[in-house]
């Protein structure tokens, strides 16, 4: 049974629309290229409202060959151990300024630095681009001496799903793979095949048609199952160990139980969190409530536990 603090948050999220003294919620054509542009003054608008950032993190921002990137360090935190950080947004929204406060709660609980990047946007720039990024962006630790053994990846949605889709195309160009990965609410069937994109419509917090729209803006002409674009349909074995995590209550529920399940049978070790009635991207909202302060602590606990394994891949 959820706790009093989540079911009050979830509702409060459910009827947002409220707070804007909008008594129906706004149907948006999503194709829209000025609704993108509105969404994405809205995720910066509510980051700056809502983004204040825990007591002793430090940031410092950095270039890499043109793509604005940033340091998260907390006072405690052991610099020669890094979090990559994927931000999410549908690939078509996100900055280091919309996700800086959610990176440094991973920061201060996991006492581990993070390097958060700003990947290139859809539809300005479609499939290749996010990956060619995230890519450069891990290649710039390697090179700044960084060891595979001490970078573990964490993404949420959109990011979620690109840690998945680097994984993958890391392993095939014979890359040194990462200690491990968390992937919470993860993009991984940009076909929106799966059954919770029906049963879950009603109750998910996400708007309608916000998924698919996304899918044509970021992969543009390209097969929407492409392994690179929607991971689910990769082959998956070789990967680092994996912690997943997923709300019941959201439409994108199944692309973590069918991915996680297919991971499983090729060997990759996957742990696998569903939260029952819970939301997109819970895990982010701690300290607000017990289920999200419990799925941090465990996810920056792995994030320790295996980047002091110290495996290589």
């Amino acid at each position: 049974m959820l706790s009093l603090r989540a079911r009050m948050i979830k509702l409060l999220m459910k009827n947002r629309n409220l707070f804007r003294l909008r008594m129906k919620k706004e149907n948006v054509d999503w194709n829209d290229y000025e609704a993108i542009l509105r969404f994405r003054r809205d995720v910066e608008e509510g980051a700056g409202k809502f983004g204040k950032l825990p007591e002793g993190i430090m940031i410092s921002p950095v270039d890499i060959d043109n793509m604005p990137a940033e340091w998260i360090f907390y006072t405690a935190a052991q610099k020669d151990r890094v979090i990559l950080y994927f931000h999410g947004g549908g690939y078509v929204t996100g900055t280091c300024q919309s996700h800086r406060a959610i990176v440094a709660k991973f920061v201060k609980n996991s006492g581990v630095a993070a390097l958060l990047f700003e990947y290139r946007l859809a539809p300005e720039h479609r499939f290749p681009a996010a990956l060619d990024d995230a890519l450069a962006a891990y290649s710039w630790l390697l090179d700044q001496g960084m060891g595979n053994s001490n970078i573990v990846f964490v993404g949420d949605s959109a990011g979620g799903g690109l840690v998945l889709a680097a994984l993958l195309a890391l392993r095939d160009q014979g890359m040194p793979l990462p200690a491990a990965a968390v992937s919470y609410s993860p993009v991984t069937d940009f076909k929106c095949s799966g059954e919770s994109y029906r049963t879950k419509a009603r109750v998910c917090l996400a708007p309608a048609g916000l998924a698919s729209a996304c899918a044509r803006h970021y992969a543009g002409d390209n097969d929407l199952g492409l392994p690179y674009i929607s991971p689910l349909y990769g082959e998956l074995q070789g990967l680092p160990p994996l912690l997943i995590y997923v709300g019941e209550d959201e439409t994108l529920r199944d692309d973590s139980i069918r991915f996680a399940q297919k991971a499983e049978a090729a060997g990759v070790e996957v742990t696998l969190r569903v939260g029952k009635g819970l939301f997109h991207c819970y895990p982010a909202i701690a300290p607000l409530f017990p289920e999200a302060t419990r799925a941090m602590a465990e996810i920056c606990s792995f994030i320790r536990e295996n980047i002091s394994r110290g495996r290589l891949y």
